[in-house]
């Protein structure tokens, strides 16, 4: 992410009863087992993997999307999906809400996300990402050819490459304006004429009786409150993924108007979704 969205209100305060933390007790431990054990086993499984197959991946991202969905059994839930998943080779773009929107779209679908190259040095968060083949970039005009380079490797490789346009996560009630600086990569001489993009629009409900941006994470709050929230709350809510039609790249003059066409996509998705008026950010 880059500049974090900022709320005209302060994020909603975590606290946590006595029978939350016992959830907590009883969620963490299974979340942990399951996670951190995906990734032993996926790591194992790539040891053989990489050397028969280089960048293809025939077995690994069913694990990972074993993880990511038993991970929402775990904290209790609900999960729905409606729309047609693309065949096509190319790239999924999507609202971003928090790093549970991570969790929902691997879930789903085998992709592979693109990050800046800093998260790749996280503790913790790094390893997953790298684990589970990440691309991560430098926003460096001067990289550009070599971005475009490895996104083609990718992409004929048979990766689906999934992009946050909106450079940030939200309160989970807007959509943001997208940027459209990695959409300029999709139109290079390489990857034009063969490579789709498909909108998703992804959804989170609160809890009930909770805020509306009960799921949101932005600004000031930091990861470790956000997961112990998640972990103790009672009767979770749900999330929501709406796949919208893929467009091809060359149908689109430029960028602009592609990243234009597919945040309004994502938008009208998601505002339905929630009963809210569509309106630009």
């Amino acid at each position: 992410m880059s500049v974090s969205w900022q709320s005209e209100t302060a994020p909603d305060p975590v606290s946590v009863t006595v029978l939350g933390w016992l959830r907590v007790i009883l969620r963490a431990p299974l979340l942990a087992l399951l996670v951190f054990g995906g990734l032993v086993t996926l790591l194992a499984i790539r040891l053989a993997e990489r050397p028969l197959c280089g960048l293809h991946r025939p077995v690994t991202p069913y694990i990972t999307q074993f993880v990511c969905r038993n991970a929402f059994r775990i904290l209790g839930m609900g999960y729905r999906s409606t729309g047609t998943l693309m065949n096509e080779q190319g790239a999924v773009v999507a609202n971003h809400q928090s790093w549970l929107d991570i969790f929902a779209l691997n879930a789903r679908k085998r992709i592979y996300f693109v990050s800046k190259a800093e998260v790749a040095n996280w503790p913790g968060i790094g390893w997953l990402a790298r684990a589970t083949g990440t691309v991560f970039i430098e926003r460096d005009r001067r990289k550009a050819k070599e971005q475009t380079d490895l996104f083609e490797t990718r992409l004929k490789a048979g990766h689906k490459l999934l992009f946050f346009p909106e450079g940030t996560s939200t309160d989970g009630q807007r959509v943001l304006a997208f940027k459209t600086t990695l959409f300029a990569a999709f139109f290079s001489d390489q990857l034009r004429d063969f490579m789709y993009v498909q909108p998703v629009s992804v959804v989170f409900r609160a809890p009930k009786g909770q805020p509306a941006r009960y799921y949101g994470w932005w600004g000031p709050m930091d990861f470790g409150s956000h997961l112990l929230k998640v972990l103790s709350t009672a009767n979770p809510g749900a999330v929501e993924l709406i796949y919208h039609a893929p467009v091809k790249v060359s149908d689109f003059e430029n960028r602009k108007a592609l990243a234009a066409y597919c945040e309004a996509a994502v938008r009208r998705g998601h505002d339905a979704a929630l009963g809210l008026e569509t309106k630009a950010e």
